[in-house]
């Protein structure tokens, strides 16, 4: 990301006169990105991974809203096996949309629906809603193709086990390189 970053300014610095991209009032893009996240404690190891296209639209100069779809699945230390499908929505600030370079501020809801298949046999079912907020970065390859990537987030999830009473709560604040989602913009 920091290399990212570098490029990024240096580009922006060297190039005054050409600009590559670039956001405005009105812009729709499509985007998708890649998550995984891969947790150790001692010898148990789990990995998931996440994919998630997305459709936006600037209502403003530096103010986008997504509408995205969330697929993933996963795997842990047991064989156990995940699969998750939902949707959200949310909305993203660019700090400085009509460059080259951008540092970005998203916040989104969404909901979740989950099945757990266990390897000894049986299966789980939870259904999840969430809100998170991830502070990422926007760069422009070419006037209409971008790169972006999120790292961490400050999130709140709540789930609840199908035929259950009670969900269960989780609250997180995550800025290392355990949850990174990288991701590619086509502006139309």
């Amino acid at each position: 990301m920091a290399a990212v970053a570098v490029f990024g300014f240096t580009n922006i610095n060297a190039q005054d006169d050409k600009t590559t991209g670039g956001f405005a009032n009105g812009d729709v893009y499509a985007s998708g990105s890649i998550g995984f996240n891969s947790a150790k404690f001692g010898e148990a190891k789990s990995n998931s991974l996440e994919f998630s296209p997305a459709v936006g639209f600037f209502i403003s100069d530096n103010i986008a809203l997504e509408v995205n779809l969330l697929i993933g699945s996963g795997e842990d230390a047991n064989d156990d096996k995940t699969s998750s499908f939902g949707g959200g929505l949310g909305a993203t600030y660019f700090f400085t949309p009509a460059g080259q370079f951008s540092f970005t501020l998203g916040a989104g809801v969404a909901y979740q629906t989950s099945k757990e298949e266990f390897n000894g046999g049986g299966e789980a079912k939870f259904n999840t809603f969430g809100f998170a907020v991830a502070p990422g970065v926007n760069y422009f390859v070419s006037d209409c193709i971008a790169l972006r990537a999120s790292i961490g987030a400050l999130s709140y999830a709540s789930s609840k086990l199908d035929g259950a009473d009670d969900a269960s709560t989780n609250f997180g604040l995550n800025l290392d390189l355990s949850n990174i989602d990288f991701g590619i913009t086509y502006k139309f």
